[in-house]
């Protein structure tokens, strides 16, 4: 394997420290904060595919979410509830939104709302699908159900999901708006640090 391979540019350096930092702040039901901030996995997966794109990125992301998942539920065994079979649902889910991500980058559409916001909706819920569906088919704490019979479930979760999801990515997406609207990028790259 060669070096090169394992060199960051600044961007993708201070962008998964961000992302990384935003995921230990806001993975639910952990240890970190007082204040159990809604998750935001989702949201960051989705920026993560626009701005990063490779695939070391997603697997760097979800592996820190996995070692918070895990190292939470080794300090509260109760906070382990999700760690089942079901949990590796996850991959699918998030790499729904990282490709949706991806996808938004590649075509140039993430100023285009009237793309971007039904798109991002349909990620938002394939992913509560998919991870729902996973979590009931595979943990074994609802028997063992059918695909079918695995759908009546966990609709109820939608909304909360959709909202918490939507609200990061709005942040988001606001965020990047401003950035790019008052060429604040091209300031700092003008900005010139005095040698001492």
């Amino acid at each position: 394997m060669s070096i090169r391979y394992l060199r960051l540019k600044i961007h993708e350096t201070l962008l998964i420290i961000i992302l990384s930092l935003v995921l230990i702040l806001t993975r639910g039901s952990h240890i970190t904060t007082f204040y159990s901030l809604p998750d935001a996995s989702l949201a960051l997966f989705l920026v993560g595919g626009i701005y990063l794109k490779n695939i070391r990125f997603f697997l760097a992301l979800f592996l820190l979410g996995l070692v918070i998942d895990f190292g939470t539920s080794a300090f509260d065994p109760k906070l382990g509830f999700c760690l089942t079979k079901g949990y590796w649902g996850l991959i699918p889910t998030y790499g729904v939104l990282w490709l949706s991500g991806y996808f938004l980058n590649y075509k140039k559409l993430i100023q285009k709302l009237s793309i971007f916001i039904p798109l991002v909706s349909i990620a938002i819920i394939l992913a509560f699908i998919i991870s729902t569906q996973t979590y009931y088919i595979f943990s074994g704490r609802f028997g063992n159900p059918s695909f079918f019979e695995s759908m009546f479930h966990g609709w109820e979760y939608l909304p909360q999901y959709f909202f918490n999801a939507s609200a990061y990515i709005i942040l988001f997406w606001l965020s990047q708006h401003f950035i790019i609207t008052t060429n604040l990028l091209n300031f700092f790259k003008k900005v010139s640090i005095p040698k001492v």
